[in-house]
């Protein structure tokens, strides 16, 4: 058991995170810390923390195990605010979206301190951010993924996949330039093509009789469009090159499907469409992974 628990960033993430590691019976007291003071006296009032801290620094103080759950642009920031209290034996540990920029943050923050520092990304999250819907199950059945530099101290990166294992996570491993590529696929993007549908339908003159018609799976398409634009500012600069590359990608395939449209060839349309369908229809998400949010850090961008 960890005597105490420094949140940076009462969100959804950082108070669910608390939470569930009262549940688990995994830590005595809570101190938490959010840039707005009255998330952080919200954050007591349910109970989510014990107390509350003036600054970041204070959070930290006498932790034995801190989360840092602030937008990924805010993560040099925070990590130099506390730098000096950043000692070996002290598990450090972030919730960002997207980790090369974390980590070079990082490495700029800590400089030799940063063995301490075990970047994660759980793939959790909710529609509606705000420590008013952190949840002590959200972790429960989801991936998290670590990832570890060549000089992590192994026994905190043991700590880290022992704490979210105890929370019901699935913990994976991944190089970050790996995780950035992959998520740039899978979810970042998504979020880009999402945001860039609504605002063609709604820019039109009939948008409102558009919107008015549409149903489920315009519902569907567009709900992550609703995201914080702030955590997707941050995402999407953060992992730019990666999130580029993949859109070349998807406008590349859409090019080719729009040209079997100018032609007219009905059956090289269908064609192309048939194997689309079907590996869609056969895909399954992965144990663990049942959520395509990127960590609604809380309600703001992870401090969100």
């Amino acid at each position: 058991m960890y005597e105490q628990l420094g949140v940076i960033g009462c969100g959804l993430i950082g108070g669910s995170f608390a939470l569930a590691m009262k549940r688990a019976g995994l830590v005595k007291r809570v101190v938490g810390y959010n840039k707005s003071p009255s998330t952080t006296e919200l954050a007591r009032r349910l109970g989510v923390i014990d107390a509350g801290a003036e600054s970041a620094l204070q959070a930290v103080s006498g932790a034995d195990i801190v989360l840092i759950a602030v937008p990924v642009s805010a993560t040099e920031g925070t990590l130099k605010a506390i730098r000096h209290l950043v000692n070996p034996g002290v598990l450090f540990m972030d919730v960002g979206s997207t980790k090369g920029d974390v980590i070079a943050a990082a490495r700029r923050a800590l400089g030799d301190r940063m063995t301490a520092f075990v970047p994660c990304h759980p793939i959790a999250g909710k529609e509606t951010g705000g420590v008013q819907h952190a949840d002590a199950a959200l972790f429960e059945g989801r991936q998290l993924i670590l990832t570890p530099e060549p000089d992590t101290d192994p026994q905190l990166v043991q700590r880290a996949t022992d704490v979210w294992s105890a929370l019901g996570a699935t913990v994976l491993k991944m190089r970050p330039h790996n995780h950035d590529a992959a998520f740039a696929a899978v979810s970042h993007l998504p979020h880009l093509l999402a945001f860039a549908y609504f605002q063609a339908i709604t820019e039109q003159p009939t948008a409102r009789d558009l919107l008015s018609l549409a149903g489920p799976g315009f519902r569907d398409f567009t709900r992550i469009a609703g995201g914080d634009p702030a955590v997707w500012r941050d995402v999407l600069l953060a992992n730019k090159r990666e999130v580029l590359a993949q859109s070349r990608r998807f406008r590349a395939a859409l090019d080719r499907l729009e040209a079997l449209m100018d032609d007219g060839d009905g059956s090289a349309l269908e064609a192309a469409l048939k194997p689309i369908a079907e590996g869609r229809n056969a895909w399954q998400p992965a144990s663990g992974n049942n959520n395509t949010s990127p960590a609604v850090p809380s309600g703001r961008p992870a401090g969100k």
